[in-house]
């Protein structure tokens, strides 16, 4: 079995990278094998604790362990917006509310398996069984353009665009407050907060972080955003927003939870509370991709429409009605 290590992985300890991989095994099984041998890193013996790189191959002997074969993922029906369709990709726009690849808690409902529901056949060939056609990341409440490589070919040669950082992408995010600044970079390091697994910091130790954003339009309270990630840390653009003092609405991880709502005028609830639905998710949109066709080497933009709901706000800050 062979996997391969995406940017978003990065600086992630090998145990507990492949934790979340082979989830039918724990965390002591996985290190046991990893010091027999078993696992390799670009064909070498490694420990336990290394730190991974973007573009590592992970190798996993199955020969002697039955229980090493890939589990059988299921299908899941659930509606998915496909934009284009080739013999080598497909490009979607990803739902609302559905993370991107199984997890220990989460076997069934991903888009993996709404992957395998619409394109089992052309998945056949994809090199990584685990996550199959997966060669980037949205996180399980921001919606939007992604690339589903079909094929070994295809996989490496969009992953390699997203290494060398050629891939351009745009997203789009509603934030609270008013914006002081009409365009700019925001620059610094990210890696995993030691206190709270889940989030992302500022640190000297992490991996660099940029972001360029540019105003579409700020309201009277609230205020539209474009960024164009130069790097794709995991969080990065949720906390630059945050850091930034203007949280993506709706993000409760990074200070942009609907409780900020308490802190406005009433009328300014009311008008939100009569148009919008309030869910448990933030406001953050994947709207375009532009890369080189992997085969046709001839470079091509894609872009995908928001939500009604997500519409819906951008519309009111648009037209400065909040």
């Amino acid at each position: 079995m062979t996997i391969s290590v995406s940017s978003s992985d990065e600086l992630i300890r090998l145990d507990t990278f492949l934790s979340s991989r082979l989830i039918q095994f724990s965390r002591s099984k996985i290190q046991k094998l990893i010091s027999e041998g078993r696992i390799t890193v670009n064909d070498k013996t490694v420990k336990k604790n290394l730190k991974l790189s973007y573009g590592d191959t992970i190798k996993v002997d199955t020969s002697k362990f039955e229980s090493l074969e890939v589990p059988k993922l299921k299908k899941w029906e659930y509606p998915l917006e496909v934009i284009y369709e080739d013999d080598d990709f497909a490009i979607i726009n990803k739902p609302f509310g559905v993370i991107s690849h199984p997890t220990t808690n989460n076997k069934d409902e991903t888009l993996v398996n709404i992957l395998l529901n619409q394109f089992e056949d052309k998945l056949s060939s994809h090199p990584d069984p685990l996550r199959p056609g997966i060669v980037h990341r949205l996180d399980r409440d921001t919606t939007g353009v992604m690339i589903i490589p079909f094929n070994e070919y295809a996989h490496w040669k969009i992953a390699d665009q997203f290494k060398n950082r050629t891939i351009q992408k745009e997203y789009i995010a509603l934030t609270w407050g008013e914006w002081t600044d009409d365009e700019g970079i925001i620059e610094n390091k990210l890696s995993r907060s030691k206190k709270n697994p889940l989030k992302y910091q500022s640190s000297i130790e992490g991996r660099e972080a940029t972001s360029k954003f540019k105003l579409i339009n700020k309201g009277k309270y609230f205020s539209a955003i474009n960024f164009f990630p130069k790097t794709g840390r995991t969080h990065q653009i949720r906390i630059h927003c945050s850091e930034k003092g203007y949280p993506i609405i709706g993000d409760e991880l990074y200070g942009g939870g609907w409780k900020k709502l308490n802190e406005y005028l009433p009328e300014v609830r009311k008008k939100i509370n009569n148009n919008i639905s309030i869910l448990n998710g933030h406001y953050l949109h994947a709207s375009s991709i532009s890369f080189l066709h992997p085969r046709k080497e001839k470079k091509i933009l894609f872009k995908a429409q928001p939500s009604k709901e997500f519409s819906n706000l951008f519309e009111m800050i648009k037209n400065e009605e909040i």
